[in-house]
């Protein structure tokens, strides 16, 4: 079984920055992938980054691309996601999740861990 505890979500105003970590704790590997999905109101959970834990590849959806960053902290079992030129339609619950795979996939049902979310309002 594998844990994952979100934090540093908040509100913070258009064009600022927030950096959400992901801690993860369990039967983690390497043979994993680490990935930010959001979720706003009335609207599908949808992919945001990830990150495959052995090979540092990343991908990240378009709408994000070029803002967040995803990375990681492997001392610490620790998936950041940091978030620069914030928007309001990035206002949403953002979920880490984990997968067991070493190929990243975007859509949720391939990942099989999920935290509990952490709120990220975007003011204008």
């Amino acid at each position: 079984q594998v844990r994952l505890v979100e934090s540093g979500g908040g509100l913070v105003q258009a064009g600022g920055s927030l950096r959400l970590s992901c801690a993860a704790s369990g039967r983690t590997s390497s043979s994993f992938v680490m990935g930010w999905f959001r979720q706003a109101p009335g609207k599908e959970r949808e992919f945001v980054a990830a990150l495959n834990w052995r090979g540092f590849s990343t991908y990240y959806a378009d709408s994000v691309k070029g803002r967040f960053t995803i990375s990681r902290d492997s001392a610490k079992n620790t998936v950041y996601l940091q978030m620069n030129s914030l928007k309001p339609e990035d206002t949403a619950v953002y979920y880490c999740a984990a997968e067991r795979s070493i190929t990243i996939h975007t859509t949720r049902t391939n990942y099989d861990y999920w935290g509990q979310g952490t709120q990220v309002t975007v003011s204008s």
